[in-house]
Order: C-alpha cells, then structure tokens, then sequence
C-alpha cells in the first residue's frame, strides 16, 4: 500500500473523520496554537499519534511549498479496485445500480470533486482507465474531502470492453455529449444504470461512444458551450436521484 503526504487543517479533519487509521505519522508546527489544529493534535493523540513538533521550514517541504496550516499528516492511500473487484460489487448488488464512469479524466480536482459528488449521490462505484488518466493521488484525496475512502473506485484497462460486460449484466451505458439530440431531462434514468463522462475538452473516445446505449446533453442556454466536467457530473448525477426519488 503507498503512503503520502496530506496537508491543512481541512484534509486532515477528513482523514481523521473518514479514515482514521490510514494515518501512519503526523508533523505540527510548534509555533502556532490556533484552535483548529489544537482540536487536530487532540484527535490524533487520540488515535496514539503523537504529532511531531517542528519548525516550519520543514513543514513547508512536506507539503511541497502548499498552504499546510501549519500540519502535515501521511497516510496510506485509498487503493484503487480491479476489474475482478468491479464484477463482484456488480453481482452482488441488491439494489438499482448506480456507476460513474469517466473516460480519460487527467485532471485531479475533478476527479476528487466528481468522487464528492459520487458518494453525495449513493453512487455505487467509480470507474476511471488506467492510462492517460489520473488515479488516486493526494490531491483527489484533498478535493474528495473524505470521499476517496467512501466511495469505491475501479480501474479498468479496457474501459469499452468493461461497458460491453456492464451492459450484458442489465445495465444502460448513457454517455454525456454535447451534440446529442436528447437532453437529459427527457431520459429515463430510473433504470440499472451507467453514466458516461468523458475527458476535460476532448470528451469521451470514440469506442466508448459506441458503447453508449443513449447520449444525453446538458441545455446551454448562454454563450459558453460547455460546462467543468465536474461540475457537469454533479448536474447529471443529481438528475439521476431526483427521477429516481420521485
């Protein structure tokens, strides 16, 4: 299991919230007794981790120059799954299945803020490829404020391959494309249910397009003709519980 760096008040309150026992060691800065990381230090002590105390100096090469708040923890990263793992959660699903799946995403942020959005909206599993696109890194954990040890993600190597296997368990493959006909207000997503987004400005590839079942869009009534991908997701995936709920 790989261990990394996290830093700030705010990642680390998540990590002490969600996964408390990924922390393997913790640094503080023993200059500063602002409340927060006062609360912090009592948690970790808590858990039988004593903080190290040292000069800030130290601190900011922990955290590679970022905004620590004055504490660096490291932790054991959430592993992503396999495809063996993918087809067990899938057969034994006992409930209206529920994947995201995203098509060469690179850029952390989204990912992390996608995998916020994930388990906001009970979605069951993640999917990400395995090349060209962004894994489980400390940022995605910083961003996903507690969601990257929530929400399961898989990594596939054959991402149409793993569409065509999904679709022969029952479940619909609805893509997001700009120039589909079909908006996603008039889709019916009650059903078993994949949901396709695809890399930031490229979109999804073309041999996971044709895995789609349905292409769904997103209304554009301004100037921009697109939405952040992640914010973009949030919108579909919340329009999925919304049907759903009703």
């Amino acid at each position: 299991m790989k261990s990394s760096k996290l830093y700030g008040l705010h990642s680390v309150q998540a990590a002490l919230d969600y996964s408390p026992k990924s922390i393997n060691k913790a640094w503080i800065d023993a200059q500063r007794q602002d409340k927060r990381l006062v609360q912090a230090i009592g948690a970790l002590l808590d858990l039988g981790i004593e903080p190290e105390k040292t000069e800030r100096k130290k601190l900011d090469k922990l955290a590679e120059g970022n905004n620590h708040q004055g504490i660096v923890i490291e932790v054991d990263m959430p592993a992503e799954l396999s495809e063996s793992d993918l087809k067990t959660a899938v057969q034994s699903l006992g409930e209206t299945a529920l994947f995201l799946v995203l098509d060469n995403v690179q850029d952390p942020h989204n990912l992390g803020a996608c995998l916020r959005t994930a388990d906001a909206t009970g979605v069951h599993g993640v999917i990400i490829t395995k090349d060209n696109a962004t894994g489980i890194t400390p940022t995605v954990c910083k961003v996903a404020s507690g969601a990257a040890e929530t929400v399961p993600v898989y990594q596939v190597t054959n991402l149409a391959r793993t569409l065509r296997w999904l679709k022969d368990q029952g479940i619909w493959v609805f893509g997001a494309a700009g120039e589909a006909e079909q908006r996603v207000y008039q889709a019916d997503l009650t059903w078993p249910l994949a949901l396709v987004v695809g890399a930031e400005e490229k979109g999804m590839r073309r041999l996971t397009r044709e895995q789609c079942d349905v292409l769904v869009k997103l209304p554009m009534l301004g100037q921009v003709d697109s939405l952040n991908l992640s914010v973009a997701t949030g919108v579909l995936l919340y329009e999925v519980v919304r049907q759903r709920m009703t």
